[in-house]
């Protein structure tokens, strides 16, 4: 991204906003792609501009490749009647907008919708995004994706209201760590949502706090098998874990998601990891790191990507195969 002498990160990416609002405006059919498994930024940011669209009389449809249903703890977010199943969506479109994604394989089977689609548009915060749009919106200071998409609705003169609130305050708080991971703004952006009249602490608790019983065994498990490797990242310290599919057996994603920020807790390392498995051999891992470590760069060495704190890749192999190439990359 080019940017003008003296311009912010920021002021970079709203002098892009004008273009997006053109594509916009001007699409009557509109696919908006979140990515696999979602989290509440992706979908959140995709129904929050589809009720937009959808007002203005475009007919617009949000989707995701895998897996085959929203995360129950998602099921009260607005505009959720305009998701479709993957195998549902329109591959004839005006423009196809995908959010939260820092690239095309986020997107799964449904990148293929971004070739037949007359343009494509990329709303993101990864630092790591390839840019694999028409025209990419790309913001790796914002806290969300859920943010970019507020001062998007902002430029476009668009009114936030309970139900694009809802959606968009589902993003931030899940992205910030119930804003443990804030900016200069992010509280401003929060009380300016919570202004609209939703319960904050509702939409809060559904997303981060509330877990089946079978979560705890689940833990239990996984915990019990942690393994810290203290000298690993140059002494600063690895912990990781492994949640096997016999682990997760009848559990949500989201409960799966969630183990990475218990692990991350430990003091002695600097970097935590989970490695889900898939397959037999197929592992999805989540990094995380304190202050000190960019895990984005390392995710990106190993094919994935993400935040300078929080990224993930796929890895195939063995689970011991998987931590040494990991423990090779942190250095």
């Amino acid at each position: 991204m080019t940017m003008t002498p003296g311009a912010s990160p920021e002021t970079a990416v709203d002098d892009k906003f004008a273009q997006a609002i053109s594509l916009l405006v001007a699409a009557r059919t509109v696919t908006v792609l979140c990515h696999v498994q979602p989290d509440a930024d992706t979908i959140g940011s995709g129904l929050a501009l589809a009720i937009v669209l959808k007002r203005r009389g475009v007919d617009v449809e949000v989707s995701f490749a895998t897996p085959s249903e929203l995360p129950e703890s998602m099921n009260e977010l607005p505009g959720r009647e305009l998701l479709v199943a993957a195998d549902s969506v329109h591959r004839d479109v005006d423009l196809v907008v995908s959010v939260d994604a820092g690239s095309r394989g986020r997107l799964g089977a449904l990148a293929e919708c971004l070739d037949s689609a007359d343009a494509t548009l990329v709303i993101d915060h990864h630092r790591s995004n390839t840019r694999f749009g028409t025209l990419n919106v790309v913001d790796p200071a914002a806290e969300s994706t859920t943010a970019v998409i507020a001062r998007l609705l902002d430029a476009w003169n668009v009114e936030i209201d309970v139900d694009i609130a809802h959606c968009l305050f589902a993003g931030l708080v899940t992205d910030t760590g119930s804003f443990r991971w804030v900016r200069p703004g992010s509280h401003l952006l929060a009380e300016r949502l919570l202004a609209t009249g939703i319960d904050g602490a509702s939409i809060a608790r559904r997303l981060l706090d509330s877990h089946p019983f079978g979560w705890l065994p689940m833990l239990g498990s996984v915990l019990g098998s942690a393994t810290l490797v203290p000298d690993a990242v140059g002494g600063l310290g690895l912990v990781y874990a492994a949640i096997l599919r016999t682990d997760s057996a009848g559990l949500r994603s989201e409960e799966i998601e969630s183990v990475i920020d218990i692990v991350r807790t430990t003091a002695e390392a600097e970097v935590a990891a989970v490695l889900k498995q898939q397959d037999a051999d197929e592992w999805t891992v989540s990094l995380r790191a304190k202050s000190s470590v960019d895990v984005s760069v390392v995710a990106a060495a190993l094919g994935g990507g993400g935040h300078r704190n929080a990224a993930g890749f796929t890895a195939y192999g063995t689970k011991d195969a998987v931590i040494a190439a990991l423990i090779d990359a942190l250095g």
